[in-house]
C-alpha cells in the first residue's frame, strides 16, 4: 500500500478548509491561540497535555504538530515520552476501571455486593 490514509496537509488544502467555511475556521483559530496562551498554565505544559491527549484521540496530526510545538517550547524528550506514557496509562487505567460493566453483565456485581453486605 503506497499511499497512507493519512494525507499530509498542503497549503492548497489548508487554502480550501478555510475558504469553505471563513468564520469557523477563524473562530476556531483564535480559540486555539487562546486556549494556548501562557496563562494559569504555561504553554510548554499546555502542549504536554495536548501531546497526552493527542495519543489518546490517536490522531496522527495532532501527535505530530503537537510533539514538535510542546519541544519548541522547551519540553525535553523525557517530558514528552512521560506525558505519553500518562496518556497510555490513562487509557489503560479506563479500560480496567470499565471492567465494573461488563462484571456486571456477568451478574457478579450483585453476586459480590451482597457477599460483602453479610
Amino acid at each position: 500500500m503506497d499511499e497512507s490514509m493519512y494525507h499530509r496537509t498542503t497549503p492548497e488544502l489548508a487554502a480550501r478548509r478555510r475558504e469553505l467555511a471563513p468564520e469557523i475556521h477563524g473562530a476556531f483559530e483564535e480559540f486555539s491561540r487562546a486556549v494556548f496562551a501562557d496563562g494559569a498554565l504555561p504553554e510548554k505544559i499546555k502542549q504536554l497535555i495536548a501531546v497526552a491527549v493527542a495519543h489518546v484521540t490517536q490522531c496522527p496530526y495532532c501527535i505530530d504538530g503537537h510533539t514538535k510545538l510542546a519541544a519548541r517550547r522547551g519540553a525535553s524528550a523525557e517530558e514528552i515520552m512521560e506525558a505519553i506514557w500518562v496518556a497510555a496509562e490513562m487509557r489503560a487505567g479506563g479500560a480496567y476501571a470499565h471492567a465494573t460493566l461488563a462484571l456486571h453483565a456477568l451478574g457478579e456485581g450483585a453476586v459480590h455486593a451482597a457477599t460483602r453486605s453479610s
